[in-house]
């Protein structure tokens, strides 16, 4: 049976689905969970390892930059906030301080999963120039 090909994101187009996905979970978790950080972090790990592995291969180095952004976008609606421009931008501040962990986590998930994708890329272009030679 063949295999199906997963989509090939741009970086941009990576970073685009990443925090658009991210946005809406993190609006998904305020409607029905009531804003849990630690249910936003979890849903993030899936998200990068999906970036991270469906962006093109010319842009893997995009993966791990984008991710921590999404993170931040998504977390917008998930934050606390006491009113106002101030209060919102002291709650996203703080959430991302609280919740650095989930953070971290993602971001590295997502550069060893590009890490090993470069190795695989490396790894048969070698053999494939040692065939041809």
């Amino acid at each position: 049976m063949p295999r199906m090909p997963g989509p090939r994101l741009t970086g941009l187009g990576g970073g685009l689905f990443c925090a658009a996905l991210m946005l809406v979970l993190g609006c998904l978790d305020l409607l029905l969970f009531g804003a849990s950080t630690t249910l936003y972090g979890v849903l993030f790990l899936p998200v990068c390892v999906l970036t991270a592995a469906w962006v093109h291969r010319n842009d893997l180095l995009t993966a791990p930059v984008v991710v921590p952004i999404a993170f931040a976008v998504g977390l917008l609606p998930v934050a606390e906030s006491s009113g106002g421009l101030g209060g919102r931008l002291m709650g996203l501040v703080t959430a991302l301080a609280t919740e650095a962990g989930w953070l971290y986590g993602g971001t590295l998930l997502a550069a060893l999963l590009v890490l090993a994708r470069r190795i695989r890329l490396v790894k048969r272009r070698a053999a494939r120039n040692r065939r041809s030679v």
